[in-house]
């Protein structure tokens, strides 16, 4: 009784808190971010800075022109009011085949990700899919879920009971089932949701959408990973290929529209 009584409590808190942070992502999606976006903010131009100071920039003229014109290119689309804010585009020189984008309005990307992202529309797709983790405001809502999850675990550990090897082995596997059945699955609900929200914003700037696809097929011959989807952050490289191709007719369109005008984009180095 004691135990259901616990269960109970936690779930009237789990529901009241999320009725508190619950909002909408870009495609409407329901999200769960109770952390204040300032907060977020300065979290991202602090790792920004130390970024900054740890790993140098590229001094590639020729390189950093093409990735800022990506970058400046995917901005001018944006909805309000991202669209307006001064962004920080740094290219830095490092083997990674990353990039990211963080709130505070930053916009980081490795010189190694340039040997994938083989033309300036692979590039879109990457950039774009970063902006998107922002406007979609993924950050907060992973810490958000991570924070919730970690307090109703510590909460239920304190109050039910007297220590035992039975109990802790019950909230180990608790622990280990909120990261597979929770965590995990936001963060690939997450990427597949940026995937989408770059694909828009690639073809809104002029870049041909159809590149996005080209990119994924890139990341698949150059990947080593072996680790199940269930298991990982994000999805297979398959399935996001298949997800993009799922959206691509509209997409396709409005970038057609663009080249018959002949205002798509011109970015190449």
């Amino acid at each position: 009784m004691q135990v259901m009584r616990f269960f109970s409590k936690v779930a009237l808190v789990a529901v009241l808190v999320a009725v508190a942070g619950c909002s909408s992502s870009p495609t409407g999606r329901k999200q769960f971010a109770v952390l204040p976006d300032s907060e977020m903010t300065k979290m991202g131009v602090a790792s920004f800075s130390s970024m900054k100071q740890e790993t140098p920039a590229s001094s590639n003229a020729k390189l950093n022109q093409e990735v800022q014109c990506v970058a400046d290119s995917i901005i001018a689309v944006l909805p309000d009011p991202y669209r307006k804010q001064k962004w920080e585009v740094v290219l830095f020189n490092d083997k990674q085949v990353n990039a990211f984008a963080l709130p505070g309005y930053k916009i980081g990307v490795y010189t190694g990700l340039l040997k994938v992202a083989k033309n300036p529309s692979q590039l879109a797709a990457v950039i774009g899919h970063e902006i998107g983790h922002v406007i979609a405001r993924h950050g907060n809502e992973r810490m958000s879920t991570q924070l919730v999850t970690s307090q109703l675990l510590s909460l239920g550990y304190q109050v039910s009971g007297e220590e035992s090897a039975e109990k802790t082995a019950l909230f180990q596997a608790l622990g280990i089932g909120a990261q597979i059945g929770i965590i995990l699955p936001f963060s690939r609900t997450q990427e597949s949701e940026a995937d989408l929200l770059g694909l828009q914003y690639m073809a809104k700037a002029g870049f041909d959408p159809r590149e996005s696809v080209k990119l994924w097929q890139n990341m698949s011959q150059g990947s080593t990973s072996q680790v199940p989807e269930l298991l990982s952050t994000h999805p297979a490289n398959a399935s996001r290929i298949q997800h993009l191709r799922n959206n691509m007719t509209n997409n396709l369109a409005i970038y057609e529209a663009l080249v018959a005008k002949h205002k798509q984009a011109q970015c190449s180095a």
